[in-house]
């Protein structure tokens, strides 16, 4: 899985906001820090929907950036955000769990008006990007 390393600022009370150097003009924000990296995560998805993939530098290589280093001083820190294309097509999987916590899925899902597979997918997105 690729990672985007961002650029998150805040200033004094305001909502954290997050850029990324290696694409040029994605960003995104969020009030809460934790509610940041799904955010990013999503905004990335979207920005780069249909584009070819910008090459994802290193943490190293992007904490070096001139202008990072700066955002940097100033108080800003970085994040490393994942990134994943959805492919917009379904592949089957078989997995095998203990048969009461997959009971407890199914009941959970159907009380969302979910799917197993849909409440799944849903669950390791969430994991997935924070």
């Amino acid at each position: 899985m690729r990672h985007y390393i961002g650029v998150v600022h805040q200033e004094g009370d305001s909502a954290f906001g997050i850029h990324f150097p290696d694409v040029p003009g994605c960003f995104s924000a969020a009030d809460a820090l934790d509610d940041l990296l799904p955010n990013a995560s999503e905004a990335l998805a979207l920005h780069l929907e249909d584009e070819p993939l910008p090459e994802a530098r290193s943490l190293d290589a992007v904490r070096t950036d001139a202008e990072v280093a700066r955002d940097l001083e100033a108080g800003a820190f970085l994040l490393a955000v994942p990134f994943f294309r959805l492919s917009g097509r379904t592949a089957k999987a078989n997995i095998t769990m203990d048969a009461g916590l997959l009971a407890a899925i199914d009941q959970t899902a159907k009380e969302r008006g979910l799917t197993r597979s849909a409440f799944l997918a849903d669950l390791a997105r969430r994991e997935i990007t924070g």
